[in-house]
């Protein structure tokens, strides 16, 4: 994995741990997960809707 990959994991790891309390919207969840998946995978159109699905799913649960 490349240092840069590596950094971006770290840094939406702690950005989604730290916004978690306060991403109550779907809306929000699913934009974190999308640039989350888009920087993971590097642009690819499946990582960016997965990690959209997965943020909204996480969004949505979280209260």
């Amino acid at each position: 994995m490349k240092i840069a990959q590596r950094f971006a994991l770290i840094a939406i790891t702690a950005l989604m741990l730290l916004g978690a309390e306060g991403c109550s919207s779907t809306a929000v969840g699913a934009g974190v997960g999308a640039v989350g998946g888009a920087v993971l995978t590097g642009g690819s159109a499946a990582g960016t809707v997965g990690g959209a699905v997965v943020g909204g799913v996480i969004g949505h649960e979280m209260r």
